[in-house]
């Protein structure tokens, strides 16, 4: 971002070159190698920040509450951004998977689906069985989707056998996508919530109308995006242009589409509907506040408020944020797992007859 020309640091993002070496939210970047970031574009600093793996870059960085600018060494590598988020961070910045340790609840939120979702996913539910997880929460709110493969291996991990996925095309349909009980990790019957709000699209949509359609899982927040179509892009003019082709739709498992074609309304079928109880919309204001948790989330952003009054409003506001969406899963889960209440106590057996 930019404050007064210079650039600002709005959140680094966790365990990277710049987070090891101290950058942190509100931090001024004056100079980046030998040029002045007074009024440069973010394009250009980007430019200017990247290059080869192993190679270095200097920054001269004016740490926030600071009077003097401090010089620091950058190494670049590559970043992975990973897409299986916990529910908050120890403060060595490790992911703590329990939304609700007393009742052994889990949270486990998907960001997007990239090449190893399905594999980090795997390995975050295997941490949580190991210390006896009795629910789940799944939260792919803001989650845009991303791979069809991934979406397929995610849901392969909450299902014994069915259908996953088809694809209904103009010319033709491949195989569809079936569940394999290998692999499977969660048991069937276990109690699982699934977080969507309107900005779920694609991947999560195929996930959470797989789970739904199984009724693996009951589904809390907001109708789903609707984006369930499959696209050919066509290149032109020797690569100077691009036709995109719709060829095909993404069909759920009881055979309803999930793409919202132009001019569908409300009342016609498309995307993922929360179950029926289930639905509880947020106001833009609650979006925000709830964007900007995840995001405070994923960079370990310090709490401290941003500057000016309208920031520290935003800010206050935002640590007052009830989670309804989460909350409701809660309750879900919670009834769902609660012990069943102890039999009353049996009679008691009758007094022997004294001796005559």
């Amino acid at each position: 971002g930019e404050r007064d020309g210079r650039m600002q640091i709005i959140s680094p993002l966790f365990g990277t070159p710049a987070w090891r070496a101290g950058l942190r939210a509100g931090d001024r970047i004056l100079t980046i190698g030998d040029t002045s970031t007074q009024d440069l574009s973010i394009d250009d600093a980007i430019k200017l920040m990247s290059g080869e793996p192993g190679t270095d870059v200097t920054v001269s960085v004016l740490h926030r509450g600071a009077a003097e600018p401090t010089t620091v060494t950058l190494q670049r590598e590559l970043i992975h951004q990973p897409t299986v988020v916990g529910y908050r961070r120890n403060a060595e910045g490790v992911w703590d998977y329990f939304c609700d340790a007393d009742n052994k609840i889990g949270y486990i939120r998907l960001s997007a689906f990239s090449r190893t979702t399905a594999e980090e996913l795997a390995r975050a539910l295997t941490e949580l069985q190991s210390q006896d997880m009795h629910g789940l929460v799944l939260d792919m709110r803001f989650n845009p989707g991303g791979m069809l493969k991934q979406a397929i291996e995610v849901s392969d991990l909450f299902l014994h056998e069915g259908r996953i996925v088809s694809i209904v095309g103009r010319a033709g349909s491949p195989p569809p996508w079936d569940a394999r009980a290998e692999g499977t990790l969660i048991p069937q019957g276990f109690p699982l919530a699934v977080l969507v709000n309107r900005f779920s699209a694609s991947a999560a949509e195929i996930v959470s109308a797989c789970l739904q359609d199984h009724q693996a899982a009951v589904i809390v927040g907001e109708r789903t995006w609707g984006k369930g179509s499959v696209q050919n892009i066509i290149e032109l003019e020797k690569s100077k242009s691009a036709l995109k082709l719709t060829t095909a739709g993404y069909q759920r498992p009881s055979g309803k589409n999930i793409h919202r074609a132009p001019g569908a309304t409300e009342d016609d079928q498309w995307g993922v509907t929360p179950d029926e109880g289930y639905t509880i919309m947020y106001s833009d204001m609650d979006m925000l506040q709830l964007g900007m948790r995840f995001t405070q989330l994923d960079a370990l952003a310090d709490q401290s408020p941003p500057d000016g009054e309208l920031g520290k409003a935003v800010a206050a506001a935002s640590a007052e944020f009830v989670d309804r969406q989460l909350e409701k899963a809660l309750d879900f889960l919670r009834g769902r797992i609660q012990p069943p209440a102890p039999d009353p106590d049996p009679a008691p057996a009758p007094a022997p007859a004294p001796d005559a």
